[in-house]
């Protein structure tokens, strides 16, 4: 199935359809301020398990991003951050970046694995947070761009839904995504270390 929504002012409807798709346990499609993603409902872990199988990961070593509406999901989810990294976290977010945390312990049981670490990430995308908000929590997920090359399926919706169709749920048009991944800034150590440098720059909030 692929619903068209619009970012500047997502329909109500067509975020409560896409919504009712993760609560059933379904897999989507969606955009976020960088690639499109792949996600599911952060509390099915059966959700988890196929979204793990369609990417090729094994659950208990996939580096998913927890997607969450603003900072308050944060903290449930991450050992007690600082002064200087919520400052930054202030700064930069709603925005493309994925923050890598000390995971708190409620991570392990979501994602039937002992992760230490949770990657959290606020994109600036109307669409995509207001999927977490009226979910009302977030959800687990990963992109679809690949790393290796940028391929023409990772921008246009259109193409994606043929491509994935019979793998997920639902597909969510909003638009052509972009072909850069987000910035990936480790906060384990007290230090804002880059990973990955993707569409996000970081020196411009420190």
């Amino acid at each position: 199935m692929l619903i068209k929504i619009y970012p500047e002012n997502p329909n109500d409807r067509a975020i409560e359809q896409v919504v009712a798709v993760l609560r059933k346990g379904g897999i989507i499609i969606y955009p976020t301020d960088t690639v499109y993603g792949i996600g599911c409902d952060i509390t099915n872990h059966k959700a988890i398990e196929t979204l793990c199988r369609i990417r090729g990961l094994k659950p208990e070593k996939a580096n998913l991003s927890f997607i969450c509406y603003d900072l308050t999901d944060i903290a449930l989810y991450t050992k007690p951050i600082d002064t200087a990294t919520f400052r930054l976290l202030k700064k930069s977010l709603p925005g493309p970046f994925t923050y890598i945390f000390n995971a708190s312990n409620q991570v392990p049981k979501l994602m039937s694995s002992n992760k230490k670490t949770v990657g959290i990430r606020v994109p600036d995308n109307n669409i995509a947070r207001e999927i977490v908000r009226e979910l009302g929590n977030p959800i687990v997920s990963a992109s679809i761009h690949d790393d290796d090359e940028v391929l023409e399926y990772a921008t246009d919706p259109e193409l994606i839904h043929e491509k994935f169709q019979d793998l997920v749920d639902l597909v969510v048009d909003g638009g052509y995504g972009d072909n850069e991944a987000s910035t990936i800034v480790d906060c384990t150590s007290g230090d804002f270390e880059v990973l990955r440098q993707g569409k996000g720059d970081l020196s411009l909030y420190l």
